[in-house]
């Protein structure tokens, strides 16, 4: 039996997140400049994206590039723009024969301007998509959409758009860049890093974290499967004795 035909298809995450992470450490590997692994890393997002679709999940989200990202040397975040035009204009046929939305978060309004353009080009175009949404966390930050949130929670309540006894964790919801999507089930980091990165920390309360030291380029659709069957081998129980669950 495969990998793939152990996952059980009615037990999947509903929202899975992926900090995509190790692109320089490998290219350090192999004697090469970081820009070649984040270039290489491109073939793992392909089979990510794939994968997600045709198994299923509904919804998946990358972290693309970190707020804190910026401060990288000027020639690597350049190239990282560049990268991110080509690539959305080489994934569009992707994501239109899978019937993939895409949408991005973040300070959006920070990227280039052609890196904008192209972005907002190919979510226009797969708006009508409706097999799978994917998210690019793209000059993203958690504190940073949480503080935006806060904001403007008070400047509603200050103007008496709602009440202050009204907000509970769904008024929170509504003013998060990800609005629109379930938490968070499952989250995977490469590389062997085990942090969050200021990703998504409200999103992923409830979440469980995978783990692994696969560098995000060497990334398979094995190696998802292998996140996926961990995880359909956890007891979520959000709070609840596992007597309670069963």
């Amino acid at each position: 039996m495969s990998l793939e035909d152990k996952i059980q298809k009615d037990f999947l995450p509903k929202h899975l997140a992926v900090i995509m992470d190790g692109n320089g450490r490998w290219a350090k590997q192999k004697g090469k400049l970081r820009v070649f692994g984040h270039e290489n890393g491109t073939k793992a997002v392909r089979q990510t994206v794939e994968a997600c679709a045709e198994l299923g999940i509904e919804n998946l989200t990358l972290y693309a590039f970190s707020t804190e990202n910026w401060n990288r040397p000027k020639l690597e975040v350049d190239a990282l723009m560049k990268l991110l035009v080509s690539s959305l204009r080489k994934e569009l046929n992707l994501l239109q024969e899978n019937n993939i939305r895409l949408q991005a978060i973040g300070a959006l309004d920070s990227l280039p301007k052609k890196a904008k353009k192209e972005l907002f080009e190919v979510i226009e175009k797969t708006k009508d998509n409706a097999r799978m949404t994917l998210t690019l966390a793209l000059s993203y930050g958690s504190r940073e959409e949480l503080k935006n949130a806060v904001k403007e929670i008070c400047y509603k309540v200050k103007n008496n758009i709602i009440s202050l006894e009204s907000i509970d964790e769904s008024i929170i919801n509504e003013h998060l860049y990800t609005q629109n999507l379930p938490d968070v089930d499952l989250l995977i980091r490469t590389s062997g890093e085990h942090r969050i990165s200021n990703f998504l920390l409200w999103q992923i309360a409830y979440a469980e974290l995978y783990f692994t030291n696969v560098l995000w380029p060497d990334f398979s659709k094995e190696h998802l499967y292998e996140a996926l069957i961990n995880y359909q081998n956890r007891e979520r129980r959000f709070g609840k004795t596992s007597e309670q669950i069963n």
